[in-house]
């Protein structure tokens, strides 16, 4: 008998919310990419985030970990305003070391993998803790083969990055992030830049993650992690949260026309992917 059990469906979700966004705003050079986002993330909460390219996904995410400064509104962590110290009610920068300091409770994933090129695996994950945490080295050593282990690569430690698959960079990725034991892992598109055959080995890591009760925020366009493994989907359009709510309903039920038409395009896209799977000269036929 196969065991259906989504990874939401068994996994405890606190009602406090970790991650606090209210009237988020952000332009660049006079063009709103986000136009007052409102988003609570309870912890150990797993939020995908949908929509097609240019619609803020990615933006909002760097807004979380202050690698973008917003324009209006306020995000808060773990109950901890981010980038601004609040006096009186007016909001001030803080210092680059201050947000630094509020940087290391956040992991990031991105879509290129970003690993540093002159080390290995295990250096990469240890530079974290040793450089940012001030931990010891053997101390660091032992906590990042454990979590390469767990990502499936400690036989690949001594490998440097152009000697992995992208697959198994990305899962390097993964690991270097939870060096920092972070509170919140954010992934943009973890899987966008892989070969269709190694996608799977990263979003089993994630499932992995999620089931252990990560509060994880991930744009992705791989529906059926989606179904499988988010709490809640968000659907975002020019800048603005189109609707919001568990993945049966968002994904089987959309209520809005740009949602339906956003998901009618990526369905077409996965099952073009999947036949290039299943069949590589037909994927490649152009």
């Amino acid at each position: 008998m196969t065991d259906t059990t989504t990874t939401a469906d068994t996994r405890a979700v606190s009602d406090v919310p970790l991650v606090r966004a209210l009237n988020v705003s952000k332009a660049f050079y006079g063009n709103e990419v986000l136009k007052g986002i409102d988003l609570d993330v309870r912890e150990g909460e797993v939020v995908c985030l949908l929509g097609p390219s240019g619609s803020g996904k990615t933006t909002f995410l760097r807004c979380i970990n202050q690698l973008e400064t917003i324009d209006g509104g306020r995000i808060w962590i773990d109950g901890d305003l981010m980038g601004y110290d609040d006096r009186n009610g007016q909001l001030h920068r803080l210092h680059d070391k201050r947000i630094a300091a509020q940087r290391r409770d956040i992991g990031m994933v991105f879509q290129r993998f970003n690993l540093f090129p002159h080390m290995t695996a295990l250096q990469n994950v240890m530079e974290g803790p040793v450089q940012v945490k001030g931990q010891g080295k053997g101390e660091s050593r032992a906590a990042a083969l454990e979590l390469l282990e767990r990502v499936g690569l400690q036989e690949h430690c001594a490998h440097f990055p152009a000697q992995l698959s992208g697959g198994q960079q990305q899962r390097v990725a993964i690991a270097r992030a939870l060096a920092m034991k972070p509170k919140l892992m954010l992934f943009d598109e973890p899987t966008s830049a892989l070969d269709p055959e190694l996608v799977g080995e990263v979003l089993a890591v994630m499932r992995e993650l999620a089931q252990d009760g990560m509060t994880m925020i991930v744009v992705t366009h791989e529906m059926s992690f989606a179904r499988q493994v988010a709490d809640r989907v968000v659907f975002m359009d020019a800048g603005v949260v189109v609707e919001s709510g568990p993945p049966a309903e968002v994904i089987n039920r959309p209520q809005h026309e740009r949602t339906r038409a956003f998901l009618s395009r990526l369905h077409a896209e996965e099952e073009h992917r999947r036949e290039a799977i299943e069949d590589p000269l037909h994927g490649n036929d152009h």
